[in-house]
């Protein structure tokens, strides 16, 4: 098969497309060939080598939909052809409270989804929700599940609630909004581009701010987006102003902290306001059937950004790493 390789850290040029040996699948085991991948930006991490534990060579990708190639032993309710989409959240565990020891996320240490097949355990196959296309379906998993168990697990967001989702255009940001939404929330936004502000009213924002105004806060307020629910991935200072605007009764959801370390944290307003601060990462099997649940009854769109092909991945990655993107990166594969 074609698989796109990792075989030295440092650059996004060292990913290449090389003919690798077909994925056998051993018992309880499932082979799909994939229709597409999308791209996360753990990916551009790994290939920097800033994640831990990372080893050489590697085929990343942790998003991927396709179609059932072949079936290990003892593997039953699938079907050779059936159109699948993966779970990229490996060996949860059996606590749906966090992930176990053995958790990790498809695409590093196990072989990923930048390749015409791969070999994934049955209870990680799901049939594809069938209004998805393929490239809507692979744009989903990781950012979506991430964002439901932020959304609906951690934050438990009510009908006509307030959320704030910070740094919109990124695909989890993204998903938030739409499952927020799809719940009966009024969402705001916060980005550095008034051009993914627009975007983001267009998918049902009620308004938004450019969070390199120094008055942001100021003017979310302005606009009545005094939240209950921030769900947040930047951390840095924007989580200290979460802490302000949030709703005596609120809750922030942090999931990543691409700004850098939170420099200070106003205690006195987190235990006189009653907040909850809840730290989440990826989610359980159940989380991950319930996104499917829901994107099928409330016909959520995955948002796709732009689509590549596998040997354009090292332009891909680039986009990402400039920030250019609105929605998910997406690898056809067929």
């Amino acid at each position: 098969m074609k698989a796109i390789v990792l075989r030295e850290f440092g650059s996004i040029d060292h990913f290449h497309l090389e003919d690798v040996p077909d994925p056998s699948p051993g018992p309880g085991q499932v082979v799909i060939r994939l229709r597409a991948a999308a791209l996360n930006h753990r990916d551009l991490w790994i290939s920097r080598k800033m994640y831990p534990n990372v080893s050489l060579p590697a085929i990343l990708g942790s998003d991927g939909a396709g179609q059932v190639a072949a079936l290990g032993e003892g593997v039953e309710g699938l079907r050779i052809g059936q159109d699948v989409i993966i779970n990229p959240s490996l060996d949860w565990g059996s606590d749906p409270r966090a992930q176990g020891e053995r958790f990790r996320i498809l695409g590093m240490p196990d072989h990923g989804t930048f390749a015409e097949l791969i070999v994934v355990p049955v209870e990680n196959v799901f049939a594809k929700p069938a209004g998805l296309h393929f490239e809507q379906a692979a744009a989903l998993p990781l950012a979506g599940l991430t964002a439901y168990r932020a959304v609906v697990t951690k934050a438990q967001v009510q009908p006509g609630e307030v959320v704030l989702v910070t740094g919109i255009g990124a695909g989890t940001a993204i998903h938030a909004l739409l499952i927020a939404r799809a719940l009966g929330a009024r969402v705001f936004v916060t980005s550095g581009s008034d051009a993914k502000l627009d975007r983001a009213k267009e998918l049902g924002a009620e308004g938004g701010v450019n969070y390199r105004d120094p008055s942001w806060p100021d003017n979310l307020r302005k606009l009545g987006g005094t939240p209950n629910v921030v769900i947040d991935s930047a951390g840095g200072e924007i989580y200290a102003h979460a802490i302000e605007l949030l709703r005596p009764g609120g809750r922030l959801v942090n999931f990543g902290a691409t700004t850098g370390p939170v420099p200070s944290l106003n205690v006195f307003q987190v235990f006189w306001k009653q907040l909850q601060l809840l730290g989440t990462t990826m989610g359980s099997p159940a989380e991950f059937a319930a996104l499917l649940e829901l994107v099928e009854d409330r016909g959520i769109q995955p948002v796709v950004d732009q689509t590549y092909f596998l040997d354009d991945l090292p332009d891909a990655l680039r986009r990402m790493e400039h920030s250019e993107q609105f929605g998910k990166i997406v690898i056809k594969i067929d």
